[in-house]
């Protein structure tokens, strides 16, 4: 096998076969945009403690990510559970009991299992939605935060 440039300048992997000749492209890593959004959304929430004390008590649920067999084994194990949204917000407003919000990046989409706990966790009194970019989240909680408390 030979790693070449091709006009592209792009790395490009020539693999010789028996009497073929393949050209496969190396794949780059993937750019965790959820995880910048993510970050910005709690940089947001750090800032604003003061003027909405609640968001101490906004966490992260660390269920996504490319892991090992044996990691993911254990967490398994462990009781993580694929589709689980990625925000919680145990704070009561409205007739909800939280919020929980699944946090995706432009052009991003949610999972068949990601919107199955979405559904479920609706019908126990959650507020859950999918938010496209933090901004979306942000509004989204500042929203939930703005409603009155009913118990």
């Amino acid at each position: 096998m030979a790693i070449i440039r091709n006009n592209k300048g792009e790395a490009v992997a020539l693999a010789f076969g028996a009497s073929e000749l393949r050209e496969r492209r190396r794949r780059k890593r993937p750019v965790e945009r959820e995880h910048f959004e993510q970050v910005a959304l709690f940089d947001w929430a750090a800032y604003h403690l003061k003027r909405l004390p609640e968001l101490a008590l906004l966490f992260a649920i660390p269920n996504g990510g490319k892991r090992s067999k044996a990691v993911a084994g254990k967490l398994k194990a462990e009781g993580v559970k694929s589709g689980v949204p990625d925000i919680c917000l145990p704070v009561a407003r409205g007739s909800y009991h939280g919020l929980y919000i699944e946090l995706k990046a432009k052009g991003g989409k949610a999972s068949t299992n990601q919107l199955v706990w979405l559904e479920k966790l609706r019908d126990q009194d959650y507020y859950a939605c999918v938010c496209v970019g933090w901004e979306s989240a942000r509004n989204v909680i500042e929203s939930y935060l703005a409603e009155k408390r009913l118990f």
